[in-house]
């Protein structure tokens, strides 16, 4: 069951839970309708059946997550021209629909390819720092937490699942070009990233090489994230990213009354010469003259 809470409406334990985010937004200048959809708990016999079904256990702070709220969706938008426009996506997927990746067809075609066959294999050489990488195949199991809004997807990752699966998991971003990107190594560390970069568009670019795109940063800049790294809004990047202040972007236009100026009025077409007693008519003396 789904509950929808409006403005300022928000459970206190709840608050709690996403760690004050609705009471920051609602703060901050030209953010309007912050919505968090409050979800009951999961079943127990629920969280089993998904462990049965899939071969895997839960990791325990996830477990304890989903039985506190079967999943978790919060979103916000800002005010362009009195007309709200959807920008923050906040997302944990319910336990119903933390689905595998990789086994199904990529497309809903006759003999259509799966994610791991589409998978890039070649693996990077020399790069010890990085810890080894998911694959789509029978090597690892991978659950969808975050669908991010179609710019990836963010993954519960079993990296040994031979000869048994093993308890250990991790957190990775999958981007759209089906390259792999190392986020957390557990779900409550994913989830606090999650609620401190407020949900904003293509968040999960900053764990990659090559970083979010130049419209997020915009975004970054205007509401910047409760983090503690800033790297993506280093001085480098402000050389060619405008700075915008918020409160005078969505500030409101007032309309002010137009004032007509009114124009000085024409004198009359004047005459040649000066109009007055003396002033001679040409055509009469004209024909006195002819007299």
């Amino acid at each position: 069951m789904e509950e929808r809470a409006g403005r300022g409406s928000i459970k206190p334990y709840l608050d709690k839970l996403t760690l004050g985010v609705t009471r920051i937004l609602e703060a901050s200048p030209g953010v309007t309708e912050v919505t968090f959809v409050e979800k009951e708990a999961a079943e127990r016999h629920t969280i089993v059946s998904w462990e049965q079904k899939n071969g895997c256990v839960l990791p325990e702070d996830l477990k304890n997550f989903y039985l506190m709220m079967d999943g978790f969706h919060m979103t916000w938008s800002v005010k362009m021209d009195d007309t709200p426009m959807p920008l923050g996506s906040m997302t944990i997927n319910s336990i119903s629909k933390l689905n595998r990746l990789g086994a199904a067809p990529a497309y809903t075609l006759p003999n259509a390819p799966t994610l791991a066959d589409l998978e890039d294999t070649d693996e990077e050489e020399g790069n010890t720092d990085q810890p080894e990488k998911p694959h789509l195949d029978s090597r690892s199991l991978i659950f969808e937490l975050d669908p991010c809004g179609g710019n990836g997807k963010v993954c519960l990752v079993y990296k040994n699942t031979k000869p048994v699966v093993a308890p250990d998991s991790e957190i990775w971003f999958l981007d759209r070009a089906l390259y792999w990107h190392f986020i957390t190594k557990t779900f409550t560390a994913y989830y606090r990233l999650l609620i401190t970069h407020l949900g904003l568009p293509q968040w999960q670019y900053a764990f990659t090489s090559y970083g979010i795109s130049p419209q997020a940063k915009q975004w970054f800049n205007m509401y910047k994230p409760i983090t503690v790294d800033t790297a993506q809004l280093s001085s480098e990047a402000d050389t060619f990213v405008n700075k915008l202040d918020p409160s005078k972007v969505f500030k409101g236009k007032s309309k002010t009354p137009v004032l007509k100026k009114k124009l000085p009025s024409l004198p009359p077409a004047s005459q040649k010469g000066p109009a007055g007693p003396g002033s001679k008519n040409p055509s009469l003396s004209g024909s006195s003259s002819r007299r």
